[in-house]
């Protein structure tokens, strides 16, 4: 018997992942949600749904999803609504999945506490939060996870990571945020802003780090503990910026394993490339291997002394990626191409491939009653870092410490 899912946030990102989870085997039933009822429809009419959405599964209101039978809930959502709307579905007794990040909010201190009443509810409820952070299941994190777990780098010594998302590049931040912020939801946030503004209170792109920074922790599953920052304010009045300090942001973190992280997250930056090799990517370096650019080198360095062998192997993103179960991949084919057969190849979409991932990975925790492979731990780590750099940029390079959590 399969599972009962149910979606939040039917605009243009979870529309992305939509067809995704109705193509899952394990799913049996997905129930729709989106306070615009027009966005509920257009998949409740779709003939691609049909057979697992009705229209007694529709809804207007998360409060109505939540007293539904669902067994979890797919939050894809405005970004300062992710943890309310994680943290009811928690209290609702239901497994939850949040896009990234874990929240935006330009007060420093109310994301920790989102945060932590999140980690409080999944311990009181025994139910699971997975945050959606896509760099994690892009094919060069996959093959990184698995030679880490083979001790093929050795100690780790150094790891950058960078997401440099120019304002104005192909995908233009400028009608992005224009997207999030109209529409029923989206009309509400110049009220909800306006309170911080009055404060002082500003961001920077290390208020939403997940692409840059999750990369290179979870592969090499520490924690970073201080962080020098140097940021970069705009200089031109750009209004885009009106609530930004920094646009550019450069930090060095010193981890728990003894390396250096390297960490840049650039809005107003001169490159228009939004291709992952040179704007959403990472490096580690180890004394025994090092991954850049799809390669990893190694040395058979084992007694001090010895000749040296280096060997390099240059992997293409299909070798990269983790297996998916076969009946799971062959249902995926068809949400890219319905008329696909068992001898085509499977090409995934969205964010270097990671989509499908997110959906089979989050769906099989669900199905299980598993661990969350991206549990609010991590989530609220990747927010401290983003904090503690913002601090130290604001301090001129000052070194801050990074708040742990249990």
């Amino acid at each position: 018997m399969g599972i009962k899912l149910g979606l939040v946030g039917l605009g243009s990102f979870g529309s992305q992942f939509a067809k995704l989870f109705k193509a899952h085997p394990l799913v049996d039933k997905i129930a729709l949600c989106d306070c615009e009822a027009e966005k509920v429809k257009k998949f409740l009419n779709d003939p691609f749904m049909a057979g697992k959405v009705s229209e007694k599964d529709c809804y207007e209101s998360l409060d109505e999803l939540c007293k539904s039978d669902v067994d979890a809930v797919v939050v894809i959502t405005q970004p300062w609504l992710h943890a309310p709307q994680c943290l009811q579905v928690l209290n609702a007794g239901k497994h939850v999945y949040s896009a990234v990040p874990l929240i935006t909010l330009p007060d420093p201190d109310e994301v920790i506490d989102w945060g932590v009443k999140i980690a409080e509810a999944v311990k009181r409820t025994g139910r699971q939060y997975m945050l959606g952070e896509t760099t994690i299941y892009r094919p060069q994190t996959m093959i990184c996870r698995r030679l880490a777990a083979q001790g093929k780098f050795g100690e780790f010594v150094y790891a950058e990571g960078e997401y440099t998302h120019d304002v104005d590049n192909p995908c233009n931040l400028r009608e992005v945020n224009k997207t999030r912020t109209t529409g029923k939801v989206g009309e509400q946030f110049a009220a909800l802003i306006a309170p911080y503004l009055s404060r002082g209170l500003k961001t920077t792109p290390m208020g939403y780090p997940t692409h840059s920074i999750s990369g290179p922790i979870h592969v090499m599953q520490t924690r970073a503990v201080s962080v020098s920052a140097i940021g970069m304010p705009n200089t031109n009045h750009d209004p885009f910026f009106k609530w930004y300090d920094f646009t550019d942001v450069t930090a060095l973190f010193k981890l728990a394993n003894g390396a250096a992280l390297r960490i840049c997250e650039f809005r107003e930056i001169g490159t228009e490339s939004i291709d992952l090799l040179n704007a959403e990517t990472f490096r580690i370096f180890g004394k025994n291997g090092s991954f850049t650019r799809n390669r990893f080198l190694e040395n058979d360095r084992s007694i001090p002394g010895k000749k040296v062998t280096w060997n390099h192997q240059d992997f293409t993103d299909a070798e990269m990626r983790d297996e998916l179960p076969p009946e799971v991949l062959e249902q995926f084919k068809k949400v890219y191409n319905p008329n696909a057969t068992p001898d085509d190849d499977f090409q995934p979409h969205g964010h270097g491939g990671s989509h499908p991932y997110l959906v089979h990975n989050f769906v099989k925790m669900v199905a299980e009653n598993g661990p969350s492979p991206i549990p609010i731990g991590e989530a609220l780590h990747f927010m401290a870092m983003g904090i503690a750099a913002n601090k130290s940029a604001r301090r001129d390079g000052e070194v801050v410490k990074v708040e742990q959590f249990d």
